[in-house]
């Protein structure tokens, strides 16, 4: 019988489930709780959310929340880091605690949306720029052609210019 504690869990769970932007699969196994704190306390200046929970209760969750790839990324010592924003800073976070600090955390995967993500393309997530230099990018990319026909279409007219020019020039001379 469930105690209102585990259900509160379970609840708790689902709805991080259900409304996070992308949930990240980590082993914590020989990670001491001063580390699994200062994990805690990186991941919350960012908005992010890291949660240990017993498998069952994980499986229980994504059971209710109707995430059953989730359940393929439980398996032994679980934690999760919880996104509820921009998908790529949860687990440049992530991935930047465990290269600074040496932890044992291992990313297993990651659930964004329906699809599921191996560890290798967690860590091409990582390597990705941040959000205003994509989007910086993108805008460059969509004005080039704009420019370029803008430079074109002008090119008559500026050829007309310094052909007058130069006749204006040739007549005072």
């Amino acid at each position: 019988m469930p105690n209102e504690k585990k259900i509160q869990i379970v609840e708790d769970l689902k709805s991080n489930i259900e409304s996070s932007s992308i949930l990240i699969a980590a082993d914590y196994t020989g990670v001491n709780v001063s580390e699994i704190s200062a994990l805690r306390t990186v991941l919350r200046e960012q908005g992010v959310q890291f949660k240990v929970v017993k498998n069952t209760l994980a499986l229980i969750a994504a059971d209710q929340a109707g995430s059953a790839k989730l359940k393929e990324l439980i398996e032994g010592p679980t934690s999760f880091v919880f996104g509820f924003d921009d998908p790529v800073e949860p687990v440049r976070v992530l991935t930047n605690f465990i290269k600074n600090s040496d932890s044992a955390v291992k990313v297993r995967g990651a659930l964004m949306g329906d699809s599921l993500l191996t560890t290798e393309e967690v860590d091409y997530m990582a390597s990705l720029p941040d959000r205003p230099t994509l989007l910086s990018r993108l805008l460059g990319q969509l004005q080039a052609p704009i420019t370029g026909l803008a430079t074109v279409l002008n090119a008559p007219t500026q050829g007309l210019a310094t052909l007058l020019d130069r006749h204006n020039k040739n007549q005072e001379n």
